[in-house]
């Protein structure tokens, strides 16, 4: 058996946190290494003596064969490409980077250096997704909803925050290779000095289109996915990892009064066998591709892709207050 990948955890946030919770338990890890600016959260977070923690990554030993990254989005570019440059693998929480600039930066960095870069888009490894991109065939349009409540411990405006996860969900969905041609949007800054809600519309170039609307003004939790296709319509409640698949049925027969039509309407609610916390599988995925050398599932070019989908959206929304 193969001795376990050490890794550390770059910033303990509550994304960060946790990573640094989720890894105590994985088998195939050890987590050799918490670092933050502010010692005593670090130390809280690892909350084990037995771990070392740091203010800095400079500190860090030699034997680190891979890391999160879960520093604010600000910190992505300067923190990865250190790391890269010392040949540690990469977990980096979304969004990638702040710009597109620094997303090519760090994904040109990661492949000269040829180690693995994974970019934590978690919604890909949420069960519903993971069946929903294997219902999913011949898209025509796709519709996302996510709408949460306010906190004020995010910087980012919504799309960068919370669309995103949804623009790399439809482009992943899209189909291999589509591009996107044109995004509309308009938002609204409530709360905030960015957008507080967004809404937002895609079109690829294999003729799908998407509709996104994203807020962090709501009372509920909705977590949506609706993909219309030429035979069914496909929805996925993320917040229930579940999925209904829709199907309308036509139906011609012969009555008193002549031919009669009759539409029935087939539900079909198929079973998600991939359960598991979403985080977990993200690690366990990530891990595996650094000891097989393979390819993760979220890599660095279809984590720029979101960055510069998000990145156009925010330049042609008209936002007001």
């Amino acid at each position: 058996m193969s001795d376990p990948l050490r890794i550390v955890v770059v910033g303990t946030g509550v994304m960060g946190a946790n990573h640094v919770r989720v890894l105590k338990r994985t088998a195939g890890a050890e987590l050799a290494a918490v670092v933050d600016a502010d010692l005593e959260r670090a130390r809280a977070a690892a909350s084990d003596p037995a771990i070392f923690c740091c203010r800095s990554i400079d500190e860090l030993p030699d034997d680190i064969d891979a890391a999160v990254v879960a520093v604010p989005t600000s910190g992505h570019v300067e923190t990865a490409t250190a790391l890269i440059r010392r040949g540690i693998h990469l977990l980096v929480e979304k969004p990638l980077a702040a710009t597109v600039a620094e997303a090519e930066e760090i994904t040109q960095a990661a492949a000269e250096a040829g180690v693995v870069l994974a970019v934590g888009h978690i919604e890909r490894f949420n069960p519903a997704i993971v069946e929903l991109s294997n219902l999913v065939e011949s898209p025509i349009h796709i519709a996302a909803a996510r709408i949460g409540p306010y906190s004020s411990r995010i910087s980012d405006g919504v799309v960068f925050d919370l669309m995103i996860h949804d623009i790399d969900i439809v482009c992943a969905l899209a189909g291999e290779g589509a591009s996107v041609t044109s995004v509309a949007g308009v938002g609204r800054a409530i709360r905030s000095t960015s957008e507080d809600i967004a809404n937002a519309t895609m079109t690829f170039d294999n003729g799908v289109t998407a509709a996104l609307a994203t807020s962090r003004l709501g009372q509920q939790k909705i977590r949506s996915i609706e993909v219309t296709q030429g035979d069914s319509v496909v929805t996925a409640d993320l917040v229930r990892a579940d999925i209904t698949i829709h199907r309308m049925a036509h139906h011609e027969f012969l009555g008193d009064h002549g031919v009669s039509y009759r539409q029935s309407n087939m539900i079909e609610i198929p079973f998600i066998e991939n359960r598991g916390e979403p985080l977990a599988l993200e690690l366990a995925d990530f891990l595996a591709a650094v000891r097989d050398g393979g390819r993760p599932r979220v890599t660095g070019e279809a984590a720029t892709r979101a960055v510069r989908v998000a990145t156009s959206i925010v330049a042609a929304m008209t936002v007001s207050s």
